[in-house]
This record gives structure tokens, C-alpha cells and sequence, in this order.
């Protein structure tokens, strides 16, 4: 099978994918945030570098799902690739920190790929509020995220509430992060997994 967790930055997504692996012995494919060469200079200039950041994601994803599908293990995933395509590349044209040419370009590729793929059996929506991410993203003092404005997390908070309103691509759970605490409290990890484990089989175990 293959889990997947959606969610803004900050939205606890890695932590999660790192504590569900550990509970159910899932193989863990986490985002790729240390080795991607484009992070640093897009947070620096992002309209110079959002293009690149973008298909470097899909093509990073895209490698994942394929990988994900050939393989014979359960795997959880931090991060989609429709958030790329739905969320993080359509803020950016909006915001015009990315061309209309270059978005075009972007869907045309993402389109093609995702015809495919096959969506994930089960999606992790973790909702969080903007000072939930903020106090998330100081905790974890990533130098490159200290220069991530307010005003964009709060649009890409906008266009995932929209996303996951119309979400039909299969089973969804929706975590509210602001009332839950699974990073620190093992009931509040617990009564994740129940859910979860209701999802993928129906049943609490």
C-alpha cells in the first residue's frame, strides 16, 4: 500500500511519516530537503528560482511514486506530488513569482506524468493554522525557512483547504494539528494511528 501525509510546511508531515513507519514497520520515503540544490536560492529569490524548484520536485516525486508502485512494501510518503502541482506552482503564477510560460510548461509536464501514476490508497491531510506552522518552522531553525513570509503560508493554507474540499482521488484523513499533539503525546499518536488503522482496514485495532 501506499500512504501518503499532505501538508503545509511546518505541518508536521516528517514527523508524522517518521512515527508511522516506526508504529506499522512501513518503509518511510521522506521529502528531499537536505540534497535539493535549488532550496537555498529559491527562499533567497523566488521568482529567479521557482521554475527550477518545481520541476525539481516533480521529477523527484515522480521517481518516488514509480518507485513506490515496482516495490513489493508498504510505503508512507512525506509530501505528493499533486500539492506541487495543485497548491505550491499555482501560489507561486499568483503571486507572478512564476511566468505564465513557465507554469504552462510546469502543468503540461505534470499532466503527462500523472497519467501515470496511481493516486495514494490512503492521504494524510494534516490542517494547521499559520501561527501553528510559524511555531513549527521556528522550532525546527531551518536558516533557509527564516525568510519564509507570513502572507505565503497564508495562501498556500487557502489553496490546500480548497484542494482537499474537492479531494476524490481516494480515501482521505483529516488531522487537525492544531488540537492534536502526536509529535509529544502518546495518546493524542495513538488515537492517529486508530484512525488510520480504521481508514486502511475499517476496524480500530
Amino acid at each position: 500500500m501506499h500512504i501518503a501525509i499532505a501538508g503545509n510546511i511546518g505541518a508536521g508531515k516528517t514527523t508524522l511519516c517518521r512515527l508511522l513507519s516506526k508504529h506499522f514497520a512501513w518503509e518511510p520515503h521522506y521529502e528531499d530537503v537536505d540534497t535539493n540544490p535549488y532550496l537555498n536560492s529559491f527562499y533567497e529569490d523566488m521568482q529567479r528560482w521557482s521554475f527550477n524548484l518545481q520541476v525539481y520536485f516533480l521529477n523527484s516525486r515522480f521517481r518516488q511514486i514509480v518507485a513506490i508502485r515496482k516495490g513489493e512494501k508498504t510505503v508512507v510518503q512525506d509530501r505528493t506530488i499533486y500539492e506541487d502541482a495543485n497548491i505550491f506552482a499555482p501560489n507561486l503564477h499568483a503571486m507572478n513569482l512564476m511566468t505564465t510560460r513557465d507554469f504552462d510548461n510546469y502543468r503540461s509536464l505534470f499532466e503527462l506524468m500523472s497519467s501515470f501514476i496511481q493516486p495514494p490508497d490512503l492521504l494524510i491531510y494534516l490542517r494547521a493554522s499559520v501561527p501553528t506552522l510559524v511555531r513549527q518552522i521556528q522550532k525546527r531553525g531551518r536558516d533557509y525557512e527564516a525568510a519564509i513570509r507570513l502572507d505565503y503560508l497564508k495562501k498556500l493554507n487557502e489553496r490546500y483547504e480548497s484542494w482537499i474540499s474537492s479531494y476524490t482521488l481516494g480515501k482521505l484523513l483529516i488531522i487537525d494539528v492544531d488540537n492534536v499533539n502526536f509529535p509529544d503525546v502518546p495518546e493524542d499518536l495513538g488515537m492517529v494511528i486508530e484512525k488510520v488503522n480504521a481508514e486502511l482496514h475499517g476496524l480500530f485495532k
